[in-house]
C-alpha cells in the first residue's frame, strides 16, 4: 500500500510539491513526531493530502463564485443559462490567496492551535469564505444559507455581487466583495490597501499566533511595512508569521518590485530592513503550512535567546515568507493582466469559446465527491485537539474591561465664574495635561493591559510628558538620559498612518493615540476603515470588545497659528462626523476638568473612537466635576454663569471648543451689560444632536427632551460658534437649524502666521463677529451690541488691535 508521504507527494490536480518543498515538509514533519506534537490527532501527511483536494475544491468553487450562478459537485459541465450575465470579482488575487489561507488551516490541524489570521488583500474574501464554507467554518449567517450541496454552493455563487436588497431595503446577500462582518474571523475589510502591512505586528498578545497575509501592492501603495522588525518583540507579542502574496502585478501593471528586479531584489530589500526573509512556492497549500511553522520555530528561539539573557543587543531578524506565484494561478490566463479581475477573454453566457475554456480550465480543479468528503472531514478535528474553529481565533473574539477605574483628578473651580473668569491670577491648566495624568493613572491601575501609545512627532509638545516617563518610546538601540528602551511601548514614526495602526491593531490592550490636529487627516483612511467594520460587526450582531481608543487632536488650529496654514486644518473632525457616531465619536473639552472626563469615560466604554480636540496650552478651568460629568453624559449643557434665562430669552449663544467659549463668554457679558436676556449653551459632542441615520446611531442621540430644553422653541435665535468649519457644523445640527434666524461661525480656511486672538479674527471668529451675528438674526443693527470702533474693525476700516 502507498505511503501517505509518497501519495502527498504526487500533489493533486494543478497542485504540486517541488522538491525543496517536499524536503522543508519531512524536516517538519518529523520535528512534530520528536516533538510529540499531535495536532488534532491525524498523520501530518494525510493532513496535507486532504489540504491538496480542499485547495483544488476552494480554487473550483471560486472560479465559480465569479462566473457561474450554479454549481454542479458532479463536475459535470454548465449549461449556457447556468453563467451569469455579469460576472464580477477579483478572481487573480482570490486564486492565489486559496492556497494560503488552505495551508493557515493546515498549519493549525498539524499543531492544535487556532492562530489568527489577517489578510490584507481584501477583495481575495472569495478564497476565505469558498474555503469556510466548504469545511463549515462559517458564521451562523453562512450557515444557514450555504451547505456543501448544488443548492446550498449555488445559492452561495449567485450571492457573489448580486446586488440585490431584502425585504427591509438593506443589501440582501452576506457574501461581500471584501471582508465583512460575515466572513467568519475576520478582523479588517482589507479594502484600504496597506493597513495590514502596518497593524500586524501589534495584533497578538503574549501567547497568541497570528497569521498575516500581505499584498507585494501594497509595498508600494502604503510606506511603513518595513518598519515591522522595530516594533515586534517576542516578550510582550505573540508570534506572527507575515506571508507576502507575490504575484507581481497591479490592475494594469507589473509592481515596481516586478520592475526592479523581482524576487531577489525583494529578498535582499528584506535583509536591510532587518527581515529573515524565506521564499516559497506561492501555489502550494503545504508550503505555506511549511513557511508558518518555520517562522514560529524562529520566534520561539529568539523569545528563548531573550529569557537567557535579559538584556541583549535587540537586532532580531523578523521572519518574513514571500510567496511567489503568477498572479491567478490554477486557471487560464495566470500571469496576464486580465488575471486580476475577470481572466476570460469574453463573458461564456455569450461566448461558447470562452464556455469551453472554463470547463477546460476547470477541470483539474475540479474534486470527486469520493474524495473530498473525508478531505473535508479531516480539517473538522478541533474537538480532538480542544480549539476553537477558526472563525472564533482569539483576535476575533476580544472582550476587553478595565479592572479598576481610578478616580478622576478633577478640581473644583472658584465661584464667580461670571466675572473672574477673564482674570489673570484665575485658574488655568492645560487639558492635554489632564488627558496625560488620567491615562498614566490607568494604565497603573490596570496592568494586565499592554499599552500601546501612537506618537507620530513630537510628544512632549503635546503634554503627554507622564505618558512618556511611564512607558518610554520603543526603539532598538536606547540612547542613555533618554526615555528610550528596547520594550517602551510608545510607537513613534514621521507617519500617522504607522502610529495610529499601533493603537487600532491593540485591540487586546489599552491605547491613545495623538496628533498635531492638521496632520490627522492622514490617519483617516485607517480610522474610517476600523469604524466601518466595527459598526458592520455589531450590526451583524457580532459587536467587537475591543477597549474604546481616544484620539487626542491636540496643537491644534487655534494654536498653531505660529505654523502658518499647513498647521491649521480641523478636517479629521469634520470627516469623522460623515462616519457613524456611535463607533466615532468627536469631542471638545472645554477645559481640564472636561477633558479628565473624557479620558476617565473613553477606557468604560468599547469599539469606540474618542476623537478629543483638545487645546494643550492652559486655559480657565471653568466647569466643575459635576458639570463635566453631566457634559459627557449630555452632550451640552446651559453654562449657567453666564447669560439671562428669563423667559423673554429668544437667543441661543452656543460654543464648540475651549478658545470658542471663552469668545462666547465675552459676548454674553456684552448682551448682559445691555439687558438682552439669552442663553448660552456649551456642546461637547455635537454628532449626538444629529439626525440618526440608523438605529444604532439614533441610541447613541441625547434624548429629545434634553435637546428641548437646551434650544426650546421660543429661542429661535440660535448663533453657534465652532471649532471647525461652520457648514459641517450646520449640516451636522440640522435638527437646531431654524432657518433664517441660525448662523454658524468658525474656521473659514484663513490663516497665516498669527497668534489665537488674530487666527480668530481673520476667521470671523471672535466675540465681536458672534455679536454681529446676534443682530443680524434678530434684525437689529449692529450698534445695537457693538461700539463704533469694534464696528469699524470688524468693516475692515481700522486695525482690530486693543479694539476687538
Amino acid at each position: 500500500m502507498q505511503s501517505a508521504s509518497v501519495h502527498w507527494a504526487a500533489g493533486f490536480g494543478v497542485i504540486r510539491h517541488r522538491e525543496e518543498t517536499q524536503r522543508r515538509i519531512n524536516d517538519v514533519v518529523a520535528r512534530l513526531r520528536q516533538e510529540g506534537v499531535a495536532g488534532d490527532g491525524l498523520d501530518p501527511f494525510d493532513v496535507l493530502i486532504a489540504a491538496d483536494r480542499l485547495g483544488s475544491a476552494a480554487m473550483w468553487l471560486a472560479v465559480h463564485q465569479v462566473y457561474a450562478q450554479a454549481v454542479h459537485l458532479d463536475g459535470r459541465e454548465l449549461t449556457t443559462v447556468e453563467f451569469k450575465i455579469d460576472p464580477q470579482g477579483h478572481l487573480g488575487g482570490v486564486l492565489n490567496m486559496v492556497p494560503a489561507y488552505v495551508g493557515y488551516l493546515a498549519a493549525n490541524a498539524l499543531t492544535g492551535h487556532t492562530r489568527a489570521w489577517l489578510m490584507g488583500q481584501g477583495h481575495g474574501v472569495g478564497a476565505v469564505d469558498s474555503t469556510n464554507v466548504l469545511v463549515g467554518n462559517t458564521t451562523p449567517v453562512h450557515a444557514a444559507r450555504y451547505d456543501v450541496s448544488d443548492e446550498g454552493l449555488g445559492r452561495f455563487c449567485r450571492d457573489f455581487y448580486s446586488y440585490a436588497l431584502d425585504d427591509t431595503g438593506r443589501q440582501d446577500s452576506p457574501v461581500g466583495s471584501h471582508v465583512n462582518a460575515y466572513t467568519a474571523g475576520g478582523l479588517a475589510e482589507g479594502g484600504y490597501l496597506g493597513f495590514a502591512e502596518l497593524e500586524y505586528p501589534h495584533m497578538p498578545l503574549l501567547g497568541e499566533r497570528l497569521v498575516a497575509f500581505l499584498s507585494d501592492g501594497a509595498f508600494e501603495e502604503q510606506r511603513g511595512s518595513d518598519w515591522a522588525p522595530r516594533w515586534w518583540r517576542p516578550f510582550d507579542s505573540g508570534l506572527v508569521a507575515p506571508i507576502m502574496i507575490k504575484n507581481g502585478r497591479r490592475i494594469d501593471q507589473r509592481t515596481t518590485m516586478a520592475q526592479s528586479g523581482g524576487t531577489a531584489w525583494f529578498v535582499d530589500h528584506l535583509r536591510l530592513n532587518n527581515f529573515d526573509p524565506i521564499v516559497i512556492d506561492g501555489t502550494d497549500p503545504a508550503a505555506f503550512a511549511w513557511a508558518i511553522l518555520e517562522i514560529e520555530r524562529r520566534e520561539e528561539a529568539a523569545a528563548r535567546s531573550w529569557a537567557d539573557d535579559p538584556k541583549p543587543p535587540y537586532g532580531l531578524p523578523l521572519p518574513y515568507a514571500v510567496a511567489v506565484a503568477p498572479k491567478g494561478y490554477g486557471f487560464y490566463g495566470a500571469g496576464t493582466n486580465p488575471a486580476h479581475n475577470l481572466p476570460l477573454p469574453g463573458n461564456p453566457r455569450f461566448d461558447p469559446s470562452s464556455a469551453t475554456t472554463f470547463h477546460d480550465s476547470i477541470r483539474d480543479l475540479w474534486v470527486p465527491p469520493h474524495e473530498l468528503s473525508p478531505a473535508l472531514a479531516r480539517f473538522a478535528g478541533h474537538d480532538r485537539s480542544s480549539r476553537p474553529r477558526e472563525r472564533d481565533h482569539p483576535l476575533a473574539v476580544r472582550n476587553v474591561r478595565l479592572e479598576q477605574v481610578p478616580a478622576t483628578s478633577a478640581r473644583p473651580v472658584p465661584e464667580d465664574r461670571a466675572s473672574g473668569w477673564r482674570r489673570a491670577d484665575w485658574p488655568r491648566s492645560s487639558p492635554m495635561d489632564r488627558i496625560d495624568a488620567g491615562f498614566v493613572a490607568t494604565l497603573r491601575a490596570n496592568p494586565h493591559l499592554r499599552p500601546r501609545v501612537g506618537n507620530p512627532d513630537e510628544m512632549r509638545s503635546n503634554r503627554l510628558l507622564q505618558t512618556l516617563d511611564e512607558l518610554h518610546f520603543r526603539v532598538t538601540d536606547p540612547e542613555a538620559g533618554l526615555p528610550e528602551s528596547v520594550d517602551g511601548a510608545v510607537i513613534t514614526a514621521l507617519n500617522e498612518e504607522a502610529v495610529v495602526a499601533a493603537g487600532i491593531a491593540n485591540k487586546g490592550g489599552i491605547n491613545l493615540v495623538h496628533t498635531y490636529e492638521a496632520f490627522g487627516t492622514k490617519m483617516f483612511g485607517n480610522l474610517r476603515q476600523e469604524i466601518i467594520f466595527t459598526a458592520a460587526l455589531a450590526e451583524a450582531g457580532r459587536p467587537t470588545g475591543w477597549l474604546s481608543m481616544p484620539l487626542c487632536l491636540t496643537s491644534h488650529t487655534w494654536e498653531n497659528g505660529k505654523n502658518e496654514q499647513s498647521h491649521q486644518d480641523p478636517s479629521l473632525a469634520e470627516l469623522l462626523w460623515g462616519e457613524v457616531s456611535h463607533v466615532a465619536r468627536v469631542l471638545f473639552p472645554a477645559d481640564a476638568n472636561t477633558a479628565g472626563e473624557l479620558i476617565a469615560g473613553v477606557f468604560q466604554t468599547n469599539a469606540q473612537i474618542w476623537a478629543i480636540v483638545a487645546p494643550k496650552r492652559d486655559v480657565p478651568e471653568l466647569f466643575d466635576p459635576d458639570e463635566a460629568r453631566r457634559l459627557l453624559i449630555n452632550g451640552a449643557i446651559e453654562v449657567p454663569f453666564a447669560g439671562d434665562r428669563r423667559d423673554s430669552a429668544d437667543v441661543v449663544l452656543t460654543a464648540v471648543g475651549a478658545y470658542q467659549l471663552h469668545e462666547v463668554l465675552r459676548a454674553s457679558a456684552r448682551l448682559a451689560e445691555r439687558g438682552e436676556p439669552h442663553r448660552v449653551v456649551y456642546m461637547i459632542e455635537p454628532a449626538r444632536f444629529r439626525r440618526a441615520r440608523c438605529a444604532a446611531e439614533q441610541a447613541h442621540l441625547v434624548p429629545p427632551e434634553t435637546a428641548g430644553a437646551l434650544y426650546p422653541a421660543s429661542a429661535p435665535f440660535r448663533v453657534f460658534l465652532s471649532h471647525t468649519r461652520p457648514e459641517p457644523l450646520l449640516g451636522l445640527l440640522g435638527p437646531l437649524h431654524t432657518g433664517r434666524t441660525t448662523r454658524a461661525l468658525g474656521y473659514i480656511s484663513r490663516g497665516g502666521t498669527l497668534d489665537v486672538r488674530g487666527m480668530l479674527f481673520v476667521n470671523e471668529a471672535t466675540w465681536a463677529h458672534v455679536l454681529r451675528a446676534v443682530a443680524e438674526v434678530r434684525g437689529v443693527d449692529e450698534s445695537e451690541y457693538l461700539t463704533e470702533a469694534e464696528r469699524e474693525a470688524l468693516a475692515g476700516r481700522r486695525t482690530p488691535t486693543d479694539v476687538i
